[in-house]
């Protein structure tokens, strides 16, 4: 579970996500998961945009803050793909790749795949809080 290293998991927006789970692989590459339940579907019963982007933001994020030195980081911006679509009961797994850190900034890449491929890419730069 994320809680394991930032305490933000069930606060506020998050609480409405339930279990995210994070490992740190390496010094630059980390992996979360999550299965998609009903609650996350949209009316066309595919996995939602926003929860795609939520889950990517959180991954990403919770990255930035271990190669910040634990240090709060915020998101300065997020781009991401729909590459193809999550559907209910999919395990969803982020494969996070740091790719270079500054004194002030963390840029990320993640991967966002289902047993069947990619189901969405994602691109983006934490600001890191000193």
């Amino acid at each position: 579970m994320v809680k394991k290293y930032m305490d933000e998991t069930k606060k506020g927006f998050m609480q409405n996500i339930g279990d995210l789970s994070f490992k740190k692989i390496d010094e630059t590459n980390y992996e979360f998961s999550i299965k998609v339940e009903e609650k996350f579907l949209n009316t066309g019963k595919i996995a939602h945009g926003g929860f795609i982007a939520t889950i990517a933001d959180t991954g990403m994020g919770n990255a930035a803050h271990i190669a910040a030195g634990n240090t709060r980081s915020v998101t300065v911006n997020l781009d991401i793909k729909f590459i193809s679509a999550g559907k209910q009961g999919d395990v969803l797994v982020g494969k996070v790749e740091i790719l270079k850190k500054t004194k002030t900034l963390v840029f990320i890449n993640c991967k966002i795949l289902n047993s069947k491929g990619i189901v969405a890419t994602a691109s983006g730069t934490w600001k890191i809080l000193l």
